[in-house]
Formats: structure tokens, sequence, C-alpha cells
């Protein structure tokens, strides 16, 4: 999806920008959790090093937070190019794409950062065994020699920003596209706008129902299992399938790589 927006002309929009960037943070967030985690399991090795923990718990928390403003960002970009199409080049300039973009990775890298840099500071006097596939930082306070009441309270609130308030931004965005897609006298034009929306609240539901199960719900009512299970589907199953998702229901990605696999095929002749 990156290379093909980066060589597509068509596809230099800001909607694709902003999925260049979804694309990117897919990448980053499989890279940091899933080869360590294929070798634990494929050699029977169960350990990691202090810094390998520390870089995992960052870059983790980094994209889960950078991709709900992300979400959130690219919602405003429908919610712009289809109630408001002629303020749409002033409203979603290359600049405020650009803000946007910056925005997202720079918010969501402070926040993981003082969350990372508070976790691996906290004195761990009980047994070093984390019970999860990767370092998540809720799974690593109950090994805290210290009443970490407080910071629980803080993820909370850190959780609520970045998950509750993009969510309502996303919700308040898709709620006057779709008053205005009911209300389009162009059949074709209605049905390019939902099946672009369909598929951007598609990615929105793998992304928000498997961390709201997790960080809205107290701990005494799911299990370390649970947690586990949940886990799996924002570090391996959506980064996958966003891909997928905006490839096989987007007809200019689907054209875009057609043309790029036809120049490779030119080259390659």
């Amino acid at each position: 999806m990156i290379h093909l927006i980066r060589v597509d002309p068509r596809l230099h929009t800001p909607m694709y920008f902003l999925l260049s960037q979804l694309s990117l943070m897919d990448l980053i967030d499989v890279s940091a959790i899933v080869p360590k985690m294929a070798f634990n399991f494929l050699f029977d090795q169960k350990s990691i090093t202090f810094l390998g923990c520390g870089a995992q718990a960052f870059f983790f928390m980094t994209m889960a937070g950078s991709e709900g403003l992300l979400l959130a960002s690219m919602a405003y970009d429908r919610f712009v190019a289809i109630c408001h199409p002629l303020h749409y080049p002033i409203r979603m300039s290359k600049t405020m794409c650009l803000k946007m973009i910056i925005g997202s990775w720079a918010l969501g890298s402070i926040n993981s950062l003082a969350h990372t840099i508070y976790a691996f500071h906290i004195p761990y006097c009980h047994s070093r065994s984390i019970n999860h596939f990767f370092c998540d930082v809720p799974a690593m306070l109950p090994l805290a020699c210290m009443d970490t009441s407080v910071y629980e309270d803080i993820v909370f609130v850190s959780t609520f920003v970045f998950l509750l308030f993009p969510f309502f931004g996303i919700t308040a965005s898709y709620g006057r596209v779709l008053f205005a897609v009911f209300h389009m006298h162009s059949k074709e034009g209605r049905k390019k706008a939902f099946t672009t929306c369909s598929t951007h609240l598609t990615v929105v539901t793998f992304y928000y129902a498997p961390f709201a199960y997790i960080n809205l719900q107290p701990r005494s009512l799911r299990s370390p299992t649970e947690d586990k299970i949940m886990a799996v589907f924002f570090t391996l199953l959506t980064p996958m399938l966003n891909p997928i998702i905006y490839s096989l229901r987007n007809k200019e990605v689907l054209g875009a790589m057609t043309r790029v696999f036809g120049t490779f095929s030119l080259i390659k002749t």
C-alpha cells in the first residue's frame, strides 16, 4: 500500500496519504511484536532483554495511540469530501494533511514515551514472568512491588483520551456523512461514497472493538487469557486485514495495482 501510494500519481490525495501512514503504523506494530513472538514460539524460548521489552512497549503504545488519532483524521477527511466538497481543497490542503499526520505521530509518541519511562522505573520484586506474549504495560503492573492503583487510573484516563475522543469524532463525522449520503440524488455518487465509508468503518471496528473490550472493562471481569486473545486481533489480525480491506474494496487502489504491476512487467520484459 505504501509503495502504490508513493508511485501512482492518481493516489496523491490527502485520503491516500493518510492511508499510507496507517499502513506504516500497522507495519511498525507487526515488526515490533510478531518476529520476537514467532521466534519464541518456534524455538521454545520465552525471554526478552530489558531493552527489547522497553522497545516493544514503546512502539506498541505509540502505534495504538497514533492510529486512533489518524483514523479520526481519515473520518474528518471523508466528512469534508462528502459534506463540503467545495471546501475540500482548503480544509484538506497538503499543509493541513501534514499537520494531521505529524500531530498523530507526535501525540502518540509523547504519550507512549511517558508511560514507557514510568513503567520501566517501577521496582519489580516479584516474578519477572509476564503473562502475555509481548511486553504490554498493563500485564507488567501485577509484578510490581508497589501500589500501582494511581498509575492504573492514569492509564485509564490516557486510554479514554486516545481512544474515546477520536471515537466520538469518528462517530460525529460519519453520522453527518451517512445523513448526506442518504440524501444524495446521484445513485452512482451514493454508491461510491457508501463504499468508501463502509471500508473505513470496517477498519475502525477492527481497531476499536478489541481495545474497548480490554481497556474499558475492569481487570477483575476479564482473565489474562482473554487479554491475550484480544491482543492477537490488534497486533496481528487487524494490521494484516487493513491493507486487504482497502485494496479489495477500493477500485482506485485496484487500478493502481494493475498499473504498477503492468509497469513491472514492461521493465522485466
